[in-house]
């Protein structure tokens, strides 16, 4: 029944000039979902202009503390920033605290996503081998904990999508909330993804730079010195936890700006990350001359 579900589902998506497809990451209803009614998690694609893209994707995930999602500047923005580039932008709207859900209900929801492009990547012109995912703020912090969760598929599953993996080939942290349990910590986000009173051992499973090691993606993360949200600390120990496993990284640490940036148009000197992580995307081979 799934495999024969997976079959009718939409083959195109949209192109950078039309709205997007919208699809589903479950058709019979998310696992654990609360409410029947309830507003499905969903993935919206947008690809850029046939001819002109370099079969890669991104799986977006915008911030919001785990309580909210900012789909407009840390979403669809950034999906035609990539469009831009020739790289499919695939925003995730995955489940939160806003409608009572906590660990491992965001995860699942966008290791689901991830599945899903590698599972169709044929039907979406994508390479299984170049997809990426980015994050902000929390969602940043979701898009770490895919890099460096376990991501073998199920080759047994009746459910194509299921037999697929879902780590990313490499990802992009902006601002991203990394740590849990610290000084720095962004305590909105750690109370709303796993509660007041986390027992360590999850706060420990959920602090992504204590995770990292030799299977942890390539990663590109940009911060501010500015930033008192989610302050910088963040960032710097991830990046230290992939040099230490010899993980390919790039660190950028901006001035000015704050935090909840986006593309950070008219901010001096961070308005430069978005040119910076193209150069990174090229140094990878993502973005093709």
């Amino acid at each position: 029944m799934l495999l024969a579900a997976l079959l009718v589902l939409p083959t195109l998506a949209a192109t950078a000039a039309e709205e997007p497809e919208i699809l589903p990451l479950w058709l019979d209803g998310a696992p654990a979902a609360k409410n029947p009614d309830e507003v499905r998690p969903r993935i919206s694609l947008y690809l850029p202009e046939r001819g002109e893209g370099s079969s890669a994707a991104v799986l977006i995930c915008p911030g919001g503390g785990y309580g909210h999602l900012a789909l407009g500047h840390e979403g669809k923005q950034i999906a035609n920033w990539l469009n831009e580039m020739g790289i499919a932008g695939v925003v995730l709207e995955y489940r939160n605290s806003e409608g009572g859900y906590r660990h491992p209900v965001p995860l699942m929801d966008a290791q689901r996503a991830m599945r899903i492009l590698r599972a169709r990547s044929e039907d979406f012109g994508l390479d299984p081998k170049r997809i990426g995912i980015m994050g902000f703020s929390a969602g940043g912090h979701l898009a770490s904990t895919v890099g460096v969760a376990e991501s073998g598929g199920d080759p047994d599953s009746s459910d194509l999508v299921e037999r697929a993996g879902s780590r990313p080939d490499f990802m992009i942290l902006c601002y991203p909330v990394i740590a849990f349990g610290e000084e720095f910590t962004h305590r909105g986000s750690q109370r709303n993804l796993i509660g007041e009173n986390p027992p360590e051992q999850l706060v420990k499973l959920l602090s992504s730079e204590k995770q990292v090691d030799e299977n942890t993606p390539p990663t590109f993360l940009f911060h501010t010195d500015a930033d008192t949200a989610v302050p910088a600390e963040n960032s710097v120990a991830f990046y230290l936890a992939l040099r230490k496993a010899g993980v390919p990284a790039e660190l950028h640490i901006y001035r000015n700006g704050g935090h909840g940036l986006g593309l950070a148009s008219g901010v001096d000197g961070t308005r430069d990350w978005p040119r910076a992580c193209e150069n990174w995307l090229r140094s990878l081979g993502i973005v093709e001359d």
